[in-house]
């Protein structure tokens, strides 16, 4: 059995691993990060398969706002590397969680200075950057609201509420540190902010365009392939009802219950090959050196 379990992940490396020129992470001693080992976000981002769910999910989300959408469809080349895409997701939300506060904050200055190039005008002249506050609030909570989704669904959906909550003042931290502002820090804001901004978002043929381009990607290997399209199928029905309306996604009630089996199926085989992930290897590195999280998260949370 450890060939096949080396064989996953291989393919898992292939997809989020490092590449040449990646700001590296876990290589410093100094501390446990932003958060530590106690933090409900290193369980919540320790889960591989709800990640992925959760992380494309997002992306659909995410590009529902007319000012994000034009950020992607300017400056990327979303045509040919949603993959990529997903990757550098991936691995800033990593490191920014499992890395010291040092490597931590060296991945949220590489981003700051990729925004500092991600500017212009919608089709009606209205500007937009990448820096704009409120932008960076809606990215990160149609990501951090989709990763706890997706967390709830397919790994334990007995997380108390009040853990829930931590995990949204937790990560406002790192919002916060790339520009955001007023950023939503327990379901309730989470919730209010969400039916405040629908009215800022739409769809149309660009928006469609971005979909499909990452919807009907190819997986970076025929392995994987199987694997990649249940993802995606599962980050559609993770969506809330109004925005998979809005991308015109009418999955049969029916088949539901099969696709959440067979995405949960998936979690328990990547957590069986998985073991040393990331969140185990952060982990095994704080117990071995003492390592206590630079901040103090329930501090933050209070604020």
């Amino acid at each position: 059995m450890p060939p096949l379990r080396d064989a996953i992940a291989g393919q898992v490396l292939r997809l989020v691993g490092r590449k040449s020129g990646d700001t590296p992470f876990l290589e410093s001693t100094a501390d446990a990060g932003f958060f530590g080992p106690d933090s409900v976000c290193w369980r919540v981002h320790g889960d591989f398969t709800a990640m992925m769910i959760g992380g494309v999910a997002a992306l659909l989300l995410q590009m529902l706002h007319p000012r994000a959408l034009a950020g992607v469809w300017d400056h990327s080349d979303f045509r040919h590397d949603m993959t990529g895409r997903l990757r550098r997701t991936a691995r800033f939300i990593a490191g920014t969680t499992y890395g010291s506060a040092d490597e931590a904050t060296a991945l949220i200055a590489h981003v700051q200075a990729i925004h500092d190039r991600v500017q212009g005008a919608m089709p009606d002249g209205t500007p937009y950057s990448a820096n704009d506050p409120e932008l960076l609030t809606w990215i990160h909570v149609a990501e951090v609201s989709s990763f706890l989704a997706a967390y709830l669904r397919y790994k334990d959906p007995r997380l108390p509420p009040a853990d829930q909550d931590r995990y949204f003042a937790e990560t406002a931290l790192v919002a916060e540190k790339l520009g955001a502002t007023q950023v939503p820090k327990s379901r309730a804001a989470v919730e209010a902010y969400l039916r405040e901004v629908r009215p800022d978002l739409g769809y149309d043929q660009r928006t469609r365009e971005v979909a499909r381009a990452l919807l009907d990607q190819r997986a970076a290997s025929p392995a994987i392939a199987p694997f990649m399209k249940l993802i995606f199928q599962a980050a559609q029905d993770l969506l809330p009802p109004w925005a998979a309306q809005m991308h015109g996604f009418r999955a049969a009630p029916v088949s539901r219950p099969a696709l959440r089996a067979a995405a949960r199926s998936l979690g328990g085989v990547l957590r069986w090959a998985l073991k040393n992930s990331v969140e185990v290897r952060a982990r095994r590195r704080a117990a071995e050196l003492g390592l206590r999280p630079a901040t103090e998260p329930s501090a933050h949370a209070q604020a």
